[in-house]
């Protein structure tokens, strides 16, 4: 498989199809960048931050000595890491939350012991630049200046360098930053596989389409707010008093203050919508599919589901089967209302990205950046997003802009 050629995650726009073609004939193009060799090959080891067992803050440990990323397969590429990012997933993953997943992905003919995982570099967005490329990548070649959200089987970004598959790589907006950067692919194509290929919407029948998100002042929030908005929908987002004035400057026309009283009766006041995106879960289940017009095809899409608790409580086979009863049970229960319920899932993807690039150079995506990091500070970057109630993403610097 050529790393233009991209797994199907469900939908796929047009816009989508167009963007692997434009890279199907960029790899013809390019077709003399092969494999080349940097200085990194000559080592075996680099910096990183990395756990050697699940727990709580105090099991992160910085290294030196940190086994440096080869190329195994010739579709991947070497990315040295200007910045990165720490998302709430890091956390999870540090207490070891979908660790059972995570191996059957690692290892899925179960040949190594329990454990092998570790020592293990958290890290899921990464802004940075190509060092090296396995001899099937011509879309890419070193000097490239990329980013990506990796896969959370694989190792992550809290390092100098990270291995990653062409098809999950992208080039970086001209426009930012690599600090800037680094806070926006994790949560872009979480938000892109959520609202567009499991919610169903996107720039062509985006317009006016009344969309409700749980949760907007978070990163996936702020980041799915601008592109419905970019689309023409009209948004309602929930949020803290104090998240207002954020939500509203990236596009927001309703703003709900969950603090100001029971958020489902401010939000039964407003017209019914189209889509519903739930960054919060618990008992928002409980009434928010009641938000959608029914028999009009409305969709409630949560992020917040048990597949990954329900693996790591019964086994893989059972924590699956356990997990199909329970959606199946919910999609049938709300399709007699004549909604959709449905369960929404990061997906990594470079073609999105390819789109997200081309949306923050128009001006329509910004980055959110809270709070940024040194290097040096990493335990104290996962102690800011474990505190919760973000305003935008949380940032680690690795190596200084050249810009």
């Amino acid at each position: 498989m050529t790393p233009c050629q991209e797994k199907s995650f469900g939908l796929v726009s047009d816009c989508s199809i167009m963007l692997m073609c434009k890279r199907w004939v960029l790899c013809s193009l390019k077709g003399q960048y092969r494999s080349l060799s940097s200085s990194a090959s000559r080592r075996s080891v680099m910096p990183a931050w990395v756990i050697d067992k699940y727990g709580k803050n105090d099991v992160l440990r910085f290294t030196k000595n940190a086994a440096l990323p080869i190329i195994h397969y010739p579709n991947e590429v070497i990315v040295k890491v200007h910045a990165a990012s720490v998302n709430p997933i890091d956390i999870s993953m540090r207490g070891g939350y979908g660790a059972a997943t995570m191996a059957m992905k690692r290892d899925p003919l179960n040949m190594n012991q329990s454990g092998s995982e570790f020592p293990l570099i958290l890290g899921r967005d990464v802004s940075g630049e190509i060092m090296e490329c396995g001899l099937d990548v011509n879309y890419f070649k070193p000097g490239d200046q990329v980013w990506a959200a990796i896969p959370p089987w694989k190792q992550g970004s809290l390092a100098e360098f990270v291995v990653l598959s062409a098809n999950e790589v992208s080039h970086k907006p001209k426009s930012l930053r690599h600090v800037e950067a680094a806070s926006i692919p994790y949560v872009a194509a979480t938000a892109w596989s959520v609202i567009v290929n499991t919610g169903g919407l996107n720039k062509d029948n985006g317009s006016k389409k009344r969309v409700l998100i749980l949760g907007g002042s978070g990163g996936v929030g702020t980041l799915a707010i601008q592109m419905v908005k970019a689309w023409g929908a009209h948004v309602t987002v929930t949020c803290s008093q104090n998240a207002e004035r954020l939500v509203r400057d990236l596009g927001a026309d309703d703003v709900v203050d969950y603090t100001a009283g029971p958020v489902e009766k401010q939000l039964q006041t407003l017209q019914k919508f189209d889509l519903i995106l739930d960054n919060i879960g618990g008992e928002t289940e409980k009434w928010a599919l009641d938000l959608l017009k029914p028999w009009n095809g409305a969709k409630y899409v949560t992020l917040v589901t048990p597949f990954l608790h329900n693996t790591d409580r019964l086994g893989l086979a059972d924590g699956m089967m356990q997990s199909g009863v329970t959606i199946g049970c919910k999609v049938l229960k709300h399709l007699r209302k004549g909604v959709h319920y449905r369960w929404g899932f990061f997906a990594p993807s470079g073609p999105t990205l390819d789109e997200i690039s081309e949306m923050v150079d128009a001006g329509k995506v910004r980055p959110v950046v809270e709070e940024v990091f040194s290097f040096a500070h990493v335990p104290q970057a996962f102690q800011k997003v474990e505190q919760g109630h973000a305003r935008g993403k949380t940032v680690v610097s690795i190596a200084e802009d050249k810009k």
